[in-house]
């Protein structure tokens, strides 16, 4: 859902580590156009045609906004579906909607959108779209991730059409955090969705009717999705005739791909930077996702192991941030340690809290104290990530200087995504993953609350959830620091997760296509606004 761009508010959950978006060798994706962009005349102003292709890592989860979770559906979506708005450095941006208007007693928040929308299918876009999207976010039967945000102090927000342009919503008390809520929102089709019983798992989404800038024609898995131009695009016609997402799960291959001109945009490692930067036909823009990248450790699994807070702060203790920063990251450059579960975007973030770090003399004796020996954990790991593969055997030698037996379990990517996204997932311990929340630091009450719907690390504190709860709807500025400080503080003591470092995206484009600063760089779903780019 997420961000060079600290103030970018795509509140979503990423559920695995991208550090390279990149290409398989068998993708049967269409070819990328034009050559390498020394060898090309300069073109004057935008151009319309042609394609571009994207390097994912897997196949997408779900495409449909509302129940994405993964980097690659989250970023096939936000061409597909047009937001309502989105923030970026605390301005907003508005697509679908016109305005955003509290009351003075910021109880009731008017929405208008803009006139003559449509569908992909040609069906109007109204009010009743945006009521119906809220009305199944919040039926506890659609199991909706986003349902939690939506409820303050266990009351829920109503949504209410005025006209076929106007929607009222009504918050059960004041909340601080109900615009970096609904900037989540991405309306969904009522005429598509209206009679199915479960809209996450309906074929429905097989074949998305959206509002975004391009529209579904063609998906063969484990090789590509295509998607081509929306004429009537509310925000203007789009430059390009396609978007091709090539799936495409090894890190080298993939770098093979983007170097032959195969794949126009993905992700890098940072170990890859110098090389693709090299041949100089490549703009590389790093930037920060306001993401934590984290060690996660699963207190559900079928061993119990991980279920004692000692046993947890043990296995923090006998590792290295810095050492894991120079692992992964190669240096400092792309990620600063990180101590707490906020990231620095988020408003009352501290990195000052309890920390258990590099002391693996303390982390026998923990382990001792807490009767546990012999311990032995899964940890599963997605195949082709080097950021992954690399951090796995730095903690499985770790963890064996201290006693504790780490068994790899290496994975197809997609399979991983579907293992880790599995609340009911039992048979592993440790996973290295990574979030993207936003600003306001209510988005993290579905990872860290008891049974919330995107907690995987499967961590319970009733305090923490009493804080949490009271944070969300707290509008006294002071009070809800000093709520969020306590609640950093008894995570971190509580170990649920190793935070390792705030990382810095790096993606690759070629420098054959332009409008990029008109697309915005964006957290998680690398572009904004798809339409405004362009071949050269």
């Amino acid at each position: 859902m997420r961000k060079g761009l600290s103030g970018v508010i795509a509140i979503v959950l990423l559920t695995f580590l991208i550090s390279a978006c990149s290409g398989g060798n068998n993708a049967a994706a269409p070819a990328a156009s034009g050559t390498p962009a020394e060898s090309q005349q300069p073109a004057e102003g935008p151009k319309d045609g042609g394609n571009l292709i994207i390097g994912v890592a897997a196949d997408p989860v779900v495409l449909n906004p509302n129940y994405a979770g993964d980097r690659v559906s989250l970023t096939i979506d936000q061409a597909l579906y047009a937001p309502l708005f989105q923030v970026n450095n605390g301005k907003k941006t508005f697509y679908l909607a016109d305005s955003l208007t509290p009351s003075a007693d910021n109880l009731t928040y008017t929405l208008k959108l803009k006139s003559g929308l449509t569908w992909h299918d040609g069906e109007k876009l109204t009010a009743d779209d945006v009521v119906f999207t809220i009305e199944k976010i919040l039926d506890e039967k659609q199991n909706s991730f986003l349902r939690a945000n939506f409820l303050i102090n266990d009351k829920p927000v109503t949504a209410t059409k005025v006209d076929d342009l106007t929607v009222e919503f009504k918050l059960p008390q004041v909340s601080p955090a109900f615009e970096a809520t609904l900037v989540q929102v991405t309306p969904i089709p009522k005429h598509i969705f209206e009679n199915e019983t479960d809209i996450e798992k309906s074929t429905k989404n097989a074949a998305p009717v959206g509002s975004g800038p391009f529209k579904f024609k063609e998906y063969k898995a484990g090789e590509y999705l295509t998607l081509e131009r929306f004429d009537n695009y509310f925000g203007g016609k789009p430059h390009l005739d396609s978007v091709t997402y090539r799936i495409a799960k090894d890190t080298n291959a993939a770098n093979l791909a983007l170097q032959n001109g195969e794949i126009n945009v993905q992700y890098l490692d940072p170990k890859d930077v110098s090389t693709i930067q090299a041949t100089n036909n490549f703009e590389i823009l790093p930037y920060a996702e306001g993401r934590l990248s984290y060690l996660m450790f699963n207190a559900n699994s079928d061993t119990g192991a991980l279920a004692k807070k000692e046993v947890r702060q043990a296995l923090s203790l006998a590792l290295s941030r810095d050492e894991l920063i120079q692992t992964a990251y190669t240096s400092g450059e792309y990620a600063d340690p990180a101590k707490s579960f906020l990231t620095p975007d988020a408003l009352y973030f501290t990195n000052d809290v309890p920390t258990y770090d590099n002391d693996p003399a303390k982390a026998k004796e923990l382990l001792q104290s807490a009767g546990v020996s012999n311990l032995k954990l899964r940890f599963i790991v997605q195949s082709g990530n080097k950021a992954q593969e690399a951090i796995s055997l730095y903690v499985q030698q770790k963890l064996k200087a201290i006693g504790v037996e780490v068994k790899l379990q290496n994975m197809d990517s997609s399979a991983w995504v579907q293992k880790f996204i599995d609340l009911k997932s039992a048979d592993y311990e440790l996973a290295l993953t990574g979030y993207i929340m936003g600003y306001d630091p209510d988005a993290y009450r579905i990872l860290f609350t008891s049974g919330g719907s995107s907690n995987y690390s499967h961590y319970a504190n009733p305090e923490v959830d009493k804080l949490l709860n009271e944070g969300a709807g707290e509008a006294d500025t002071a009070k809800r620091a000093e709520i969020y400080k306590k609640a950093q503080e008894l995570v971190a003591q509580d170990a649920p997760i190793y935070p390792i470092a705030y990382t810095k995206t790096v993606v690759a484009v070629s420098k054959n296509y332009g409008g990029l600063e008109e697309a915005v760089l964006k957290p998680v779903v690398i572009f904004e606004d798809l339409s405004k780019i362009y071949q050269k």
